[in-house]
């Protein structure tokens, strides 16, 4: 492909602003795949949507992002709105021929998801590529951690041990946000945190959760609004045990009311044969342990994942340059008009287990066998 695809990005926030930050680099360090132009950048608000625009270096600004799926100059949409626009935004976008990448979770319940994948698969029929955003699979060393797991390299994986935490909500006087409403949200910590977690229990592990049992909590029932208190209707903290195909058992924690964790994601992996952990905080960096002890690898030599676009070795990454990576991925699969992944099925099956989790915990914690339909 020599024309260069315009890009459209949907939402200017927290999310966009990284996405535009991906766009903006992506051809300087992947320059094999296609070309993109920063087309215009899409939010509610005028004033604010165009001063984003102008600072993250798009060539303009909208407020209405279905306008904008008929312009001929947009051929890839990227979506990072709050959950409950997903599907409606995807669905219009699939159908108008548009190349879609979606910030995660795919929507915010699984009839939707469904809805969605179907919409997807009938697209792909007509060469649309689309693709799910968990960037953390991107992360050099979790990729590494994913080919030693297939390799065997800890044996038979018996046991994950998986949390993410943070601690942005334990003030109990912090302001009502959109994504403390179910409506918009569609769930708290368990959506937002645990579906990565989720994502990469079964990302490591080439494995698919069939079975969960999980309980959710609210510390905080109400938080200040701008009308006075308001009612929060999702989860602060939520706790999983999930199953295996293969049967291996993962222990799940997420959290928003940690005290002094900011952005916590950890990873243990313990097979027959050794074991693999990782944190967030250091993401460069695994512990690999197979019979002589743990050994620190880090993960920013060139025959490394990803590593290569990057810099010498020792030159750290970081939380950024996975979305560079992700949108490097997405346009290499835009390029030959094949599937990418996480596709949107795989985000499904995200949310079949996020949805499962949710019922167990409305059942008292009752295991829930998770079934594709």
């Amino acid at each position: 492909m020599t024309d260069r695809l315009g890009v459209a990005v949907v939402g200017y926030s927290f999310m966009g602003k990284a996405h535009s930050n991906a766009w903006r680099n992506v051809g300087a360090f992947y320059p094999d795949v296609p070309g993109v132009t920063q087309q215009v950048l899409v939010g509610r608000d005028h004033a604010q949507v165009d001063d984003a625009a102008r600072r993250f270096g798009w060539e303009e600004s909208a407020t209405d992002w279905s306008e904008v799926l008929q312009r001929d100059d947009v051929h890839i949409v990227d979506i990072c709105t709050p959950g409950h626009l997903h599907a409606e935004i995807a669905e219009a976008a699939l159908s108008a021929g548009k190349h879609v990448l979606l910030e995660k979770p795919l929507t915010n319940t699984v009839a939707e998801s469904e809805r969605l994948v179907a919409c997807a698969t009938e697209a792909a029929g007509a060469g649309v590529v689309s693709m799910v955003g968990f960037n953390y699979r991107r992360v050099p060393a979790l990729a590494h951690a994913r080919d030693l797991i297939a390799d065997g390299r800890i044996g038979e994986v018996r046991s994950v041990r998986a949390a993410y935490l943070q601690d942005w909500l334990v003030d109990a006087d912090a302001p009502m946000t959109w994504r403390l409403r179910k409506e918009q949200a569609g769930s708290g910590a368990l959506g937002d945190l645990g579906s990565h977690v989720v994502d990469q229990v079964q990302f490591l592990l080439g494995d698919e959760v069939t079975s969960a049992s999980g309980r959710l909590h609210t510390f905080v029932p109400s938080r200040p609004g701008a009308d006075g208190s308001e009612p929060v209707t999702v989860d602060d903290a939520a706790w999983a045990t999930l199953g295996t195909r293969r049967g291996a058992v993962a222990s799940v924690e997420v959290s928003r009311m940690a005290f002094g964790r900011k952005n916590g994601l950890t990873l243990e992996v313990y097979g027959s044969q050794g074991s693999i952990s990782f944190g967030l905080e250091r993401l460069n960096e695994l512990v690999v342990d197979t019979g002589s002890g743990g050994a620190r690898v880090l993960v920013t030599e060139p025959d490394h994942p990803y590593v290569e676009a990057w810099w010498p070795p020792g030159h750290v990454l970081g939380w950024d340059h996975t979305f560079t990576s992700q949108a490097a991925d997405f346009l290499a699969a835009v390029a030959v008009g094949t599937q990418p992944s996480p596709g949107f099925a795989e985000g499904l099956a995200v949310q079949r287990v996020l949805g499962a989790i949710e019922d167990s915990s409305a059942r008292d914690g009752l295991r829930v066998e998770i079934t594709a339909h």
